[in-house]
């Protein structure tokens, strides 16, 4: 008899822990996909949902507030999707806050972004349609990414080739830094260059000696003068301006 109690005894407790861990299991389950509490219900239409499933997370402010509760295929171009979000966020999503499908990373579970919309507006009510914004594909960051990486070795293969050739001596930049005798030359060629600007400038002044162009380079200097007596004028009018604006 008391081995029988015992077993009962036993069998009674394992029975009372083992509900227990069920209804808390089922009350954090529901809890987390809003099953208990008061909850509102809003949708949005996308052109394409980029892999949602019901059950997914839905967002404001970082913060999760709701779940994916239905899909509904309505059209070839059109999705609509139910969500169901806790009644204590309710007051702080507008009429023109808008919803967008993201992701938990890059390669994370799709969840819906909810942005607040403006403050001044009314705040959204049960079964309101909200706005929504494109998501970006994964396969377009991808494909972007692809594209950056192709035209970096493209460059890296160039700048490769370019290097072979300058310490192989081929090319014009490989003389440059190589041969001594090229890059004399080039000075030579600069000097030649500097010494024949002084001399045009020699002939310049020459000419504004000669009796022949004498009052056409009066002509010019006098022209230079008068505007940059026009230009002084025009400056200390400017300051008088100011002055009487400050008294004023």
């Amino acid at each position: 008899m008391k081995k029988e109690s015992g077993a009962k005894w036993k069998l009674g407790l394992f029975t009372t822990i083992g509900l227990l861990l069920l209804v808390a299991t089922i009350y954090f389950i529901g809890k987390q996909k809003n099953i208990f509490g008061q909850t509102f219900r809003v949708k949005s239409a996308f052109s394409n949902v980029s892999g949602l499933k019901v059950g997914n997370n839905v967002r404001f402010g970082g913060i999760t507030i709701g779940t994916v509760d239905d899909i509904q295929l309505t059209t070839d171009t059109s999705v609509i999707v139910s969500m169901i979000l806790q009644k204590s966020v309710q007051h702080f999503i507008k009429k023109d806050a808008t919803a967008s499908i993201g992701s938990d990373g890059l390669m994370g579970d799709k969840v819906i972004v909810i942005s607040p919309g403006t403050y001044t507006e009314k705040e959204i009510i049960d079964n309101d349609m909200l706005a929504t914004h494109a998501p970006v594909e994964t396969d377009q960051i991808m494909a972007s990414l692809k594209v950056s990486a192709d035209n970096a070795a493209i460059i890296t293969q160039q700048l490769a080739q370019i290097t072979y050739k300058i310490n192989n001596g081929k090319g014009a930049l490989s003389k440059i830094l190589a041969d001594s005798t090229f890059a004399n030359n080039i000075t030579h060629t600069m000097t030649n260059l500097k010494k024949s600007s002084e001399g045009l400038n020699e002939n310049m002044e020459a000419a504004k000696h000669n009796f022949l162009l004498r009052g056409y380079f009066k002509k010019k200097e006098k022209e230079k003068k008068k505007k940059e007596e026009e230009a002084a004028k025009e400056k200390q009018d400017d300051k008088k301006d100011t002055k009487k604006e400050k008294n004023k």
